[in-house]
């Protein structure tokens, strides 16, 4: 999974060199709790980061330009909520999101993707293969069981036209829409799309939470998939930019926005927060969510444009200025920001570690270096930089004060994570700078690591983005 999203990302480099020459309403909104999975090989997180990154500009060449097509409809609540959580137990740096489909309905761990468009669950055939080899996780979707489960016709404008990865045999009107899956690392999904009805609880401020079915989303059942980053998951909950994916059909009938906070990486697996769709009263609270100091102010949510360019689709695109370290900015050329000269960034929380263009990666790590000179240095895939951190008269952690890092955004936003989310924990005593460099030309991506403890609110109706502190917990 990750690596599909690597290789989506580095798509999304070669498709802005190319793009130069080519040229609701508002009350409606829902919840969703978010669950992380147990700790992955960082060697192997990085692998599947670098493959999903050179993806991306292969399959922003094959997106065609769509319009978004905002409908307002569904219910009158105000928003609605899913569990979101770390897959950290899992070996995957991936989050996850619970998830019910199908009438009745049937529930499901996927991996909350901002860089997919297509939802999908494993459905019967693929399950029991899985099972059959020792892994997976023994859940399967089945359509014959679903009242509202209807499949999509090979020969339709939504399998022609809005699915670049579907199949191109069509023997019938009536055969179902079939799609693949194939990723650079040799991970694939492959099975038939159709639509469905999920099953949401709905909040609002003068009601009780209850529950009600989101329809006509577009859903593929998989009756085979490879790769380890779908052994731990049921599959893929899309919240890319796009017509087809579970972000834009929600979120167009619940105020156009959605949002979610990523826990600590490493934190438990019962340490939950939410992925909202609809108004979040905690990206404009200035209250603390701490218990022991309920009603300590804090800034209000830092706001920056969210750009939507057609050309990094399905990706969210942001518009950063300059990186700082200690204050200091940093000399990294303008073009490793700008689309139109063959750089850009991303946003993406199927990518587990940042990602920087080599001109923005050389200066951002010797910037930190610099600050972290007096430790000593260790040898450790897949970074460059890594120190031991252990302090040789107490055998304990170095007392060390981190650079402080910050990435300043179009307009004043300016967002400054917790050293832990740049000179991450990479083995007991070792710390290393947590950043990998990418391909110049390229895309950089702000990765789920440096994205965490941070509630992020992506307003696609007003092309918004906003973004505040938070320890995310429940």
């Amino acid at each position: 999974m990750a690596a599909r999203r690597l290789i989506l990302l580095l798509a999304v480099a070669a498709a802005a060199l190319f793009a130069v020459a080519s040229g609701a309403r508002a009350s409606k909104s829902a919840q969703f709790d978010l669950f992380r999975l147990g700790s992955s090989s960082l060697a192997q997180q990085a692998f599947h980061d670098r493959y999903r990154l050179s993806t991306i500009a292969a399959r922003l060449r094959l997106s065609e330009r769509r319009r978004t097509r905002e409908t307002a409809a569904g219910s009158r609540a105000a928003a609605f909520a899913m569990p979101l959580g770390s897959g950290a137990y899992t070996g995957i740096g991936q989050y996850f999101v619970r998830f019910r489909v199908g009438t009745p309905a049937q529930p499901f761990l996927l991996v909350a993707d901002t860089g997919s468009d297509l939802t999908w669950v494993k459905c019967r055939n693929s399950s029991a293969l899985a099972a059959a080899a020792g892994t997976g996780t023994g859940r399967a979707f089945r359509p014959e069981r679903s009242r509202t489960w209807a499949p999509i016709s090979c020969a339709s404008d939504t399998c022609v036209k809005s699915l670049p990865f579907s199949l191109a045999t069509c023997p019938t009107p009536g055969t179902a829409c079939a799609y693949d899956y194939r990723y650079k690392d040799g991970s694939a999904a492959l099975g038939t799309v159709g639509t469905e009805s999920a099953t949401i609880a709905l909040s609002g401020p003068a009601a009780a939470p209850s529950k009600a079915k989101l329809k006509g989303l577009v859903l593929g059942c998989s009756t085979s998939y490879s790769g380890p980053s779908f052994d731990a998951s049921d599959g893929v909950l899309s919240l890319g930019y796009s017509d087809i994916s579970f972000a834009s059909h929600a979120a167009s009938r619940f105020a156009g926005r959605f949002s979610y906070c990523l826990v600590d990486h490493l934190a438990p697996r019962n340490a939950t927060s939410y992925l909202t769709f609809g108004p979040n009263p905690a990206v404009s609270s200035r209250t603390s969510s701490s218990s022991s100091c309920p009603r300590a102010a804090k800034p209000r949510a830092r706001e920056t444009p969210l750009v939507l360019d057609a050309r990094m689709r399905p990706f969210y695109d942001v518009s950063i200025k300059a990186i700082s370290v200690n204050g200091e900015f940093l000399k990294i050329p303008r073009a490793v920001w700008d689309v139109d000269a063959g750089g850009g960034v991303i946003l993406d929380s199927g990518t587990s570690l940042t990602v920087l263009a080599k001109p923005a990666y050389r200066a951002v790590v010797a910037a930190l270096d610099k600050r972290l000179a007096g430790l000593p240095r260790v040898i450790m895939d897949p970074f460059e930089y890594c120190y031991n951190w252990t302090s040789p008269s107490t055998g304990r952690d170095a007392d060390v004060d981190l650079p402080k890092m910050a990435v300043h955004f179009a307009g004043s936003a300016r967002l400054e994570p917790p050293g832990k989310s740049y000179v991450i924990d990479a083995a007991p005593g070792v710390k290393c700078i947590g950043v990998q460099e990418g391909p110049w030309p390229g895309i950089s991506v702000i990765g789920n690591i440096l994205q965490q403890e941070h509630l992020w609110e992506f307003d696609l109706k007003n092309r918004r983005l906003r973004f505040k502190r938070s320890r995310c917990t429940h």
